[in-house]
């Protein structure tokens, strides 16, 4: 494992002209990042269980400038290399004061909010050395039985009279910021040029562009807040009910709104990449070169290059 704290890059330039919005990185976590409580057993008999929380961020390596700016904005943390990942973790009770700080200013709106609070209760009793007592690592364990993936089997065989906490909910779901939908877009957005074969054009492709947000049906009011927000899109629920999709896919809605809103509250990381090639696609139909040779060509060029198959 590397540990990086250095605040430069030799990764590609995404778009960091600016110094990251705060409603930016808010809206990133709401859609990237992890309140964590572990609760681990240790081999000292004197203090069997060990207690640590941390404020975690992981993206795929070539995102790794972003995670350097958001590690710059806080000021506290260190930037760890596994493989392919790169992740930004704040592990000290004084760096994630600093991270409940920004919280407590720049609220979340997804379920992410749920396990924030619930993450300030845990620091609190931490603070106050409570987790070292029997009681006060009970009342721990309740509290991380209700936030994230809940328990681990272990911990519910050790802990068998256990009364998890009510997650606090969310007050509302809101967009509070137009920075928000730039930052939550960088983690969760989707930009996807299709081409398809098609008999009724001359070039023999049809081309379509989608952007796409997709969240757990816990946060479906989140999501479709979107169409009225953005003015454009449709919400669609997924087979089985337990997720939801906003999705732009009319051309003018992508061209005259989106396109418009995304260059005054820019996509950042390497999300951005996509974004400019999206944006490519856009004027090419834009200007109906796509249905001639050379522009189809030139979309299929663009499209080859974009997401799982960008070079690294």
């Amino acid at each position: 494992m590397q540990n990086n704290n250095e605040g430069t890059s030799s990764h590609i330039n995404v778009n960091f002209s600016q110094n990251l919005n705060p409603w930016f990185i808010t809206g990133f976590v709401d859609a990237e990042g992890s309140f964590i409580l572990n609760i681990n057993s240790k081999s000292d008999l004197k203090n069997k269980w060990g207690v640590r929380a941390s404020f975690k961020i992981t993206l795929q390596l070539r995102d790794k400038a972003l995670l350097e700016q958001i590690q710059s904005y806080f000021g506290v943390g260190n930037l760890y290399i596994v493989g392919s990942s790169v992740s930004y973790e704040v592990n000290s009770l004084k760096g994630l004061e600093n991270i409940i700080a920004h919280f407590n200013k720049y609220f979340l709106i997804t379920q992410k909010y749920s396990d924030f609070e619930l993450f300030k209760l845990a620091i609190t009793l931490i603070k106050g050395e409570e987790h070292l007592s029997i009681e006060g690592l009970h009342k721990l364990v309740n509290i991380k039985a209700s936030m994230n993936r809940g328990l681990s089997d272990k911990l519910i065989k050790e802990f068998t009279n256990l009364f998890p906490i009510i997650r606090p909910k969310i007050p509302n779901q809101i967009v509070p910021d137009p920075y928000w939908i730039a930052g939550f877009t960088s983690g969760e957005g989707c930009l996807m040029v299709r081409v398809r074969n098609s008999s009724t054009n001359l070039t023999g492709y049809r081309v379509e562009l989608v952007f796409q947000i997709t969240q757990h049906a816990r946060d479906n009011i989140l999501i479709m807040s979107l169409i009225d927000y953005l003015g454009c899109g449709n919400f669609r629920e997924r087979k089985g009910g337990l997720a939801g999709d906003y999705i732009v896919y009319k051309l003018s809605d992508i061209t005259d709104k989106l396109i418009p809103f995304f260059d005054k509250y820019p996509i950042l990381g390497v999300k951005f990449l996509e974004y400019n090639d999206f944006k490519l696609v856009s004027d090419i139909m834009k200007k109906k070169e796509h249905l001639t040779k050379k522009g189809i060509n030139q979309v299929i060029k663009i499209q080859s290059g974009m997401n799982s198959k960008r070079s690294k």
